[in-house]
């Protein structure tokens, strides 16, 4: 046993996902979490945990993700941020390392979390974009889409708006709240931001797959409603591909990621 003090230490990561399968380790994948600990146990010299704020499917980026680990090297923050970003794949970047709580968990105590997805609208999607946006330049509605993104802010039952999951034999509620949720165009980009308690698998790309479908004619406002509703028969809308979305923040109660 390592007599060492143990040290809860909270990461702020960016990463692209395009490379990877996700953040949850896999077996025979490379993935954001199975890097991170392969990492860290280069550095600590035994088996290292790395919990997330939440999982990022195959493709997809964070500007802020929020993981921790509990490990005993003595190591400073500044200098474990930069053993970390040696040994992990420049893909993966660690903005951030420092000691917090013992008790922190970067999933639990999360209060929000933010993702953009991005549409590129032009013809032509410039080709150092194209892992980053999805490319859509057929004719769309924007406006109809910018003014039915609203009707997702409120607590509804997202069922309709979830993939099947490992976890959905545990019956947990899938009763999430929105903050706030918007679409809106960025020259060539239209972007839709939400901003919400936590999500489910898949959540915004149907979300934003839905938006899309609105903007195509083939979802109204009443339609919308309906699929926000315990008991919807189905799913909501198809799902876009993962790599237009990025996790850009995760917020936290004051105090909860504090200095140990």
């Amino acid at each position: 046993m390592d007599e060492r003090p143990a040290r809860r230490i909270r990461l702020t990561l960016a990463y692209d996902g395009t490379e990877f399968a996700g953040w949850q380790i896999q077996p025979d994948l490379t993935t954001i979490q199975g890097e991170l600990e392969r990492a860290l146990a280069e550095i600590e010299g035994g088996p290292v945990a790395v919990a997330g704020s939440g999982r990022t499917d195959a493709g997809v980026h964070a500007e802020a993700q929020v993981a921790a680990c509990t490990i005993h090297n003595r190591i400073p923050e500044v200098n474990l941020r930069m053993a970390l970003n040696r040994l992990l794949p420049r893909s993966i970047r660690v903005l951030e390392a420092r000691e917090v709580r013992q008790d922190f968990h970067p999933r639990f105590q999360a209060v929000s979390k933010t993702y953009f997805y991005r549409i590129w609208r032009e013809e032509i999607c410039p080709p150092l974009r194209r892992f980053a946006v999805y490319h859509y330049p057929y004719p769309l509605d924007e406006a109809r889409m910018e003014a039915l993104a609203p009707l997702f802010e409120g607590e509804h039952d997202f069922s309709a708006f979830a993939a099947a999951d490992e976890k959905d034999a545990l019956g947990q509620s899938k009763v999430r709240r929105i903050f706030s949720a918007g679409m809106a165009r960025e020259g060539p980009e239209l972007v839709f931001r939400v901003r919400g308690s936590g999500f489910l698998k898949h959540m915004v790309r149907m979300m934003t797959g839905t938006l899309i479908e609105a903007g195509k004619g083939n979802v109204g406002e009443a339609d919308l409603r309906a699929r926000l509703r315990a008991g919807f028969p189905g799913k909501a809308g198809p799902a876009v591909p993962g790599r237009g979305l990025c996790l850009m923040e995760v917020e936290y109660p004051p105090g909860a990621d504090g200095p140990c």
